[in-house]
């Protein structure tokens, strides 16, 4: 009687660990498919391959799979349009021009207006790559 106790527990914890191995490796599927990503179907087969690759290619898996975001894409933007950034860089341009006008004009370059009155040194040769061209 106990011998069967044993061989059935045994025989449901293999199943278990079966379904759960399984299971887990379906996780990286299962966010892409959450997150709407591109390749879910890459990652899918994927996690399968990786079952018999001794589960090298998981953590690869999960990476692949949480970098993607409808919303935002692969991450490399904020999300905001290209145009913020240009007037936002346009204004950053524009207050340094400003400070430099103000420190040109209180004298605090008088060190570089000192360099500029020296006469310039020999021009350099033409670089052998910019001749090529």
């Amino acid at each position: 009687m106990l011998d069967y106790f044993a061989l059935g527990l045994l025989i449901f914890v293999g199943v278990v660990l079966f379904y759960g191995i399984i299971a887990v490796h379906d996780i990286p599927y299962e966010i892409a498919k959450h997150r709407n990503h591109p390749h879910q179907d890459a990652i899918h087969a994927t996690g399968w391959v990786s079952l018999f690759t001794l589960h090298v290619l998981w953590p690869f898996l999960w990476i692949w799979a949480t970098l993607y975001r409808e919303d935002r894409g692969w991450g490399f933007t904020d999300g905001k349009p290209a145009q913020d950034h240009v007037q936002r860089l346009e204004q950053q341009v524009l207050q340094l021009q400003q400070r430099l006008s103000e420190l040109e004009s209180t004298g605090a370059c008088a060190l570089a207006t000192a360099t500029e009155t020296q006469p310039p040194s020999e021009p350099l040769p033409p670089s052998p790559r910019a001749t090529e061209g």
